[in-house]
C-alpha cells in the first residue's frame, strides 16, 4: 500500500501528457495527416496515428497501407528529393531537415 508522502505521483501513475513527447508525436502526426490530405492521400492512412512506447519516446505509427500507396509515397519522396537538389543545384537554400 502506497504510503501517503507519494500519493501524488510516482512511476506508476505515470500519464503519457506529463511529457512532451507525446505532444511532439501529436504534433508530427497532425504535419503528416496535413501533407497526405493536401497530395489527396487522406483514406490511404486509415491507421496513423501518434503514440509513445513503455519508454515514454513518442512515434508515429502509420499502420498497414497497400502497395499502390506506398509505390505513389515513394514517388512523392522521390519527387521532393529531386525537387530539392534541382534546388541546390541552382544556388537555393535547403531549408529541410539536416543531420
Amino acid at each position: 500500500m502506497p504510503s501517503d508522502e507519494r500519493a501524488g505521483h510516482d512511476e506508476a501513475s505515470w500519464s503519457p501528457i506529463d511529457g512532451h513527447e507525446w505532444y511532439a508525436a501529436r504534433d508530427a502526426a497532425v504535419s503528416l495527416r496535413d501533407v497526405l490530405v493536401s497530395a489527396g492521400m487522406a483514406r490511404d492512412f486509415p491507421f496513423l496515428r501518434a503514440d509513445i512506447n513503455a519508454f515514454g519516446q513518442g512515434f508515429i505509427q502509420l499502420g498497414r497501407i497497400s502497395p499502390e500507396t506506398a509505390e505513389r509515397l515513394a514517388e512523392l519522396l522521390r519527387l521532393a528529393l529531386a525537387s530539392a537538389q534541382a534546388d541546390l543545384g541552382a544556388g537555393g537554400t535547403n531549408n529541410g531537415p539536416t543531420d
